[in-house]
């Protein structure tokens, strides 16, 4: 049976060792649901895209990210733009209103209202054919989604992952938009996890109930206390990328 090493760090290997962790189980149960994942993802994104559900084969993804590659499908086609770019990947995200991207992106002061205004949708010849493919740009979005899950923990795939493959994909449309506006890759990795984590306490709050593995719609009420969470969260790494930046002379700060 081939061997593949696992580099830890020395005190999660402590860790693991002291716990008695079967690693080699653990491991293979992980990869195998990452490889399900990444083939799926490969097969929606490189493939034909299918007329009635372009998400059929995306069982671990959302109600949510479904409805926002749906809808970046349907804007795609609606503008008969050749393929199924970042760009409409952004724009239905936008669209969908209600998913935990929007409120990361509210929490690192990105206006959805305003960011939807300036995504450039291009559209395609009148007789041109209905988009039936992703871009190079946008599957390699849906991998980097897929890898950002993954590499959290999460047994599911939603809008927050998305967010993160738009943001760390470098040559897409809607990537150098988020960029742009300062969506830096780390910040926005950062700003998920406490926007994840103030969700969690949200609804620990609310109700009784453990909280479901992906997050649910939030309470019109409590969107600026989630916003509020995540800043909070966020300070100390804004603080010292500000202080790094003005070491650096990168900013006017003292």
């Amino acid at each position: 049976m081939p061997k593949i090493n696992v580099y830890l760090p020395d005190e999660l290997a402590e860790a693991v060792k002291e716990a008695g962790v079967p690693v080699s189980a653990v491991c293979q149960r992980a990869l195998e649901q990452a490889v399900r994942r990444i083939t799926a993802i490969r097969v929606t994104a490189f493939g034909d895209l299918d007329a009635e559900d372009p998400t059929g084969r995306l069982s671990q993804f959302t109600d949510r990210a479904r409805t926002v590659l749906k809808l970046a499908v349907k804007l795609a086609r609606a503008d008969k733009a050749p393929t199924v770019g970042t760009e409409h990947l952004l724009a239905g995200m936008l669209a969908e209103g209600s998913n935990l991207a929007l409120h990361v992106l509210r929490a690192i002061d990105i206006d959805p209202i305003q960011l939807a205004g300036v995504i450039p949708l291009t559209a395609g010849p009148e007789d041109g054919e209905p988009a039936r493919h992703f871009s190079a740009q946008a599957a390699a979005v849906l991998e980097l989604t897929v890898s950002e899950a993954t590499g959290l923990g999460h047994n599911y795939v939603g809008c927050e992952h998305l967010l993160l493959g738009l943001v760390a994909e470098p040559d897409g449309t809607a990537g150098q938009i988020l960029r742009g506006r300062g969506a830096d890759p780390r910040l926005t990795r950062h700003a998920v996890t406490a926007a994840l984590a103030g969700y969690v306490h949200l609804r620990a709050q609310t109700t009784p109930q453990a909280a479901p593995a992906a997050p649910q719609a939030v309470p019109q009420g409590a969107r600026e206390a989630l916003t509020a969470a995540v800043r909070a969260e966020l300070q100390p790494l804004i603080t010292r990328i500000e202080r790094l930046e003005s070491q650096a002379g990168l900013t006017d700060a003292p």
